[in-house]
C-alpha cells in the first residue's frame, strides 16, 4: 500500500480538539521507556501529566466520519490501517488508546482490538490460512478454539493437526509439513497447564516458514511472546486487563509491520470491531492491574500450596510450583503468572462428590471466565476434549481455581470446611 504525502492540516481535523498540534491520541509511555510496568500502566494510553483535561481518555462513540475536505480524505484513507479515523469500525481515539497500552504490555509492534477474546484466536488463523493449508494446535488449546479449527477451518479447506503440546522441537519438526502454514501455541494450555518450549517451537516452525500463533492470556505481561520467537500473540482482554467480570474483548498484537498489515486487512474485511464503551472499561483496568495482578498471583500461590498439603488432593497443576512438570520452562521464560491453576482430587472420590464440595463453598463462584476480582471454581471432568494425548492422566475428578482478590487466608478457609465435608 503506498504512503501518501503527510498532510498535517488533514490529520490534525480527525484528531481530538482537545490535543495540541501534532500530539496523536493515546500516545504511550513507550516499553524502551525505563519506567516500571505499574508507571507504564498508569500513564501510558492518556494525556500527559501537564496537559490541561480530564485524566482519563474519553469514550469516543460514533460511526460517520466527516473530513474537512475531499483532498483530506484521499490522504487520510490512504493511511487507512493506521490509527486515523475513517469509519466506526476502524476505530477512534478511545481504541487507538488501547491499542497502544496493550502493544506497551506484551513488547509489541502493533495491537489490534476485538470484540472478544475467542475473536481474537479466530482472527489470525483465518488471516494467514487458505484452502488447501495444514495448521498444528496444542492438544491443551482453549475449547472453542479446538471448535473453529474443527469446524469454519475445515469446511473452508484447513486442515488441523493437534500435538501433545509438551512436544520437543523434534517431535514438531516431524509433524511439520510443505503446506504448514500456522503453528499455533497456547503456554501454559487450558484445564490441563502443560508449558510449551517456545523459543524451541518457533525456530522449528519459521525454519519451515511457518507462522507462529500463541495465546498469551495466562503470561499477561509475564510472559514476552516477541522475544521468544512469536509473530503473534493473543489475549482475552476480558481476564486481568478488564478485571471486573464485565468486559468482553480481545486483543492480537504483532511483532512486525508486515504482520500488522496482514491482521488489520483481515479484520477490515470480516468487520472485526469493539465496543468503545468496553474499551474505556478495559482501560480504566489497566491502570490498577498491576496491583491486582500482583495480589491475585501471590494469593493463588498461596492457595495452590495450601492444596498440595491436604490429603484429598492428588496433585496441584500450577506452573509456579517446583511440582509442575514444566517448572523449569516457567522459572527460565515467566516473571510471574496468573491466579488460575488446577487441582486434581483423589481418585477414590466420585465427580459428585466434589461437585457437593464446589456447590457449598461460600466465596467461590461457579463461572468459566477468570482474572476478574471474584474467585471461582469450575469443576472439568469430562469437560476437556483431547484427541492426540490422553486427558485420563489426570486420574481423578478436576477443578480449575481462579483466585481473586479476596484475602488468601479467607478462601483457604472457605476450602478447608469443603474439604473436611469429603469421607476419609
Amino acid at each position: 500500500m503506498g504512503r501518501a504525502a503527510r498532510n498535517p492540516e488533514a490529520e490534525h481535523a480527525l484528531m481530538p480538539d482537545h490535543l495540541p498540534p501534532g500530539r496523536k491520541p493515546s500516545q504511550s509511555s513507550g516499553h524502551n521507556s525505563g519506567h516500571g510496568f505499574a508507571t507504564r500502566m498508569s500513564h501510558g494510553g492518556r494525556p500527559g501529566v501537564r496537559e490541561h483535561g480530564f485524566v482519563n481518555t474519553p469514550v469516543y462513540r460514533g460511526s460517520t466520519v466527516l473530513y474537512p475536505s475531499c483532498e483530506a480524505r484521499g490522504s487520510i484513507n490512504a493511511r487507512s490501517l493506521e490509527q486515523v479515523m475513517t469509519y466506526g469500525t476502524a476505530g477512534g481515539p478511545t481504541h487507538f488508546a488501547l491499542e497502544n497500552m496493550v502493544a506497551e504490555i506484551e513488547g509489541g509492534h502493533r495491537a489490534l482490538i476485538t470484540g472478544t477474546g475467542l475473536a481474537a484466536c479466530t482472527l489470525p488463523l483465518m488471516a494467514y490460512l487458505s484452502a488447501g493449508d495444514h495448521c498444528l494446535i496444542p492438544d491443551s488449546v482453549y475449547g472453542p478454539t479446538r471448535r473453529i479449527a474443527d469446524g469454519m477451518l475445515k469446511r473452508f479447506g484447513i486442515e488441523t493437526g493437534y500435538y501433545d503440546p509438551t512436544i520437543d522441537a523434534a517431535g514438531l519438526a516431524a509433524l511439520m509439513r510443505p503446506n504448514t502454514k500456522v503453528v499455533y501455541l497456547e503456554s501454559p494450555g487450558s484445564h490441563t497447564f502443560e508449558l510449551q518450549d517456545v523459543p524451541a517451537l518457533a525456530e522449528v516452525a519459521h525454519a519451515h516458514g511457518a507462522k507462529v500463533l500463541m495465546d498469551n492470556t495466562w503470561g499477561i505481561h509475564h510472559f514476552q511472546p516477541f522475544t521468544k520467537g512469536v509473530d503473534v500473540s493473543i489475549q482475552a482482554l476480558t481476564k486481568y486487563v478488564g478485571g471486573h467480570s464485565d468486559v468482553l474483548l480481545g486483543s492480537v498484537t504483532v511483532a512486525t509491520e508486515e504482520d500488522w498489515r496482514i491482521i488489520a486487512s483481515a479484520a477490515r474485511e470480516v468487520g472485526h470491531y469493539a465496543s468503545p464503551d468496553d474499551c474505556w472499561l478495559a482501560l480504566r483496568g489497566l491502570r490498577t492491574m498491576p496491583m491486582r495482578l500482583k495480589h491475585q498471583y501471590e494469593a493463588g500461590l498461596a492457595v495452590a500450596r495450601w492444596f498440595e498439603s491436604r490429603p484429598e488432593v492428588l496433585r496441584v497443576i500450577h506452573p509456579a510450583l517446583p511440582s509442575h512438570p514444566q517448572h523449569a520452562l516457567f522459572k527460565r521464560d515467566f516473571t510471574g503468572g496468573a491466579s488460575l491453576f488446577g487441582v486434581v482430587f483423589q481418585p477414590r472420590y466420585s465427580t459428585q462428590q466434589i461437585d457437593a464440595v464446589v456447590d457449598g463453598l461460600k466465596l467461590f463462584g461457579i463461572g468459566a471466565s477468570w482474572g476478574g476480582y471474584e474467585s471461582l471454581a469450575l469443576p472439568t471432568t469430562n469437560y476437556i476434549s483431547r484427541t492426540a494425548t490422553d486427558a485420563g492422566t489426570l486420574q481423578g475428578p478436576t477443578v480449575r481455581f481462579h483466585v481473586g482478590l479476596e484475602d488468601a487466608a479467607d478462601l483457604i478457609a472457605d476450602l478447608e470446611a469443603g474439604l473436611d465435608t469429603l469421607p476419609r
